[in-house]
């Protein structure tokens, strides 16, 4: 879809959702819960080409629990990567695609079941109300498709330059332009090149679809880089197709001041979705639970995010359908409040 303003469009969907808007949760760890084996490079997105019917089980999930966005299985998905598995350009173009359809799909079933009244949540007394949903086309970090948990650090070297970067997503961004996909969603953005590069790109390429942007953070203070969380806001508050920024994959304890950090340079709406607290070791290549928290906690953040400014909240990594649906109840009683 084109841009339709870039000063409304969130705007709009959120009054249409109440105020506030539900973004759905952790990926990965619920298609492994459904069975499903991500001891690959590719990660989430192996089941693009294994298991493509899980990733629209986990979508669905997550709309039967209140989600109004769903982000679909493309964060790991580079044209790169694939080649790299000996899956040709071609087919890793049509792979990017695939995994914004399948969002859609998802969406198609779930709105036909909403129809026929399958939904009893969705039952009040002025008849059925269905959710309002938009499907998001993730972009994940050039660390991501490293695989060697530098998504988590945001220190790629200093032969990485922004030129570097926009050569490395320029493809993936435009081909997720034309997908079918409400937004783009750079995600889990840890350093100043990487916003920088993805700008550039929407500029360069006059991309006509909004985007948001979310980084992650190890501190509450700067991105996981170091680099100033304001400075990277105002980055890509300039750009004309970002619709909203935000904080993703960070322990929940952290959000609340990030909130505040990146209210002082932007207008635009802010969105956060936190991991669960747990830190990921990307050596072993697993999550270390020692900080984790438990869905009532997490949940427990959500009316000080709000005060604090954002309008839309979901889970990230190691969230459940569980969590995300006490979010949409939480968030549902705050917009019953206002």
């Amino acid at each position: 879809m084109g841009l339709k303003s870039e000063s409304t469009f969130l705007g709009d969907f959120l009054r249409q959702c109440g105020g506030y808007a539900v973004i759905d949760g952790g990926l990965a760890t619920e298609l492994e819960r459904h069975g499903a084996d991500l001891n690959d490079s590719l990660w989430s997105a192996k089941c693009l080409v294994s298991s493509p019917h899980l990733i629209r089980r986990v979508h669905l999930d997550y709309l039967e629990a209140g989600a109004n966005i769903i982000i679909s299985s493309s964060y790991q998905a580079t044209l790169q990567g694939f080649e790299a598995k000996g899956i040709s350009r071609e087919e890793g173009e049509a792979l990017l695609k695939r995994s914004v359809e399948i969002a859609c799909e998802a969406r198609n079933i779930y709105n036909d079941r909403a129809s026929k009244g399958s939904w009893d949540d969705f039952i009040d007394g002025a008849g059925l109300k269905r959710n309002p949903v938009l499907v998001a086309a993730s972009v994940g970090s050039y660390g991501a498709y490293l695989a060697d948990g530098s998504e988590y650090s945001g220190i790629y070297g200093d032969a990485i330059t922004v030129k570097a970067l926009k050569d490395f997503h320029r493809r993936r961004v435009q081909v997720l332009a034309d997908s079918g996909a409400d937004l783009i969603a750079f995600e889990t953005t840890p350093n100043k090149i990487e916003a920088q590069a993805y700008a550039e790109i929407l500029e360069e390429e006059a991309i006509n679809v909004p985007v948001w942007f979310s980084f992650s953070s190890k501190d509450g203070i700067n991105v996981a880089s170091g680099d100033s969380i304001a400075e990277c806001a105002s980055i890509v508050d300039s750009c004309k197709q970002v619709v909203g920024i935000g904080i993703n994959c960070t322990s929940p304890r952290y959000i609340q001041g990030l909130i505040q950090s990146i209210r002082k340079v932007t207008s635009k709406p802010i969105l956060v979705y936190p991991n669960n607290g747990e830190t990921y070791d990307g050596v072993k290549k697993e999550w270390v639970a020692s900080r984790g928290v438990v869905e009532e906690d997490f949940v427990s953040y959500v009316d000080k995010w709000c005060d604090a400014g954002a309008s839309l909240v979901g889970g990230c990594c190691r969230t459940t359908p569980n969590t995300i649906r006490a979010i949409s109840k939480a968030l549902s009683r705050r917009s019953r409040s206002v």
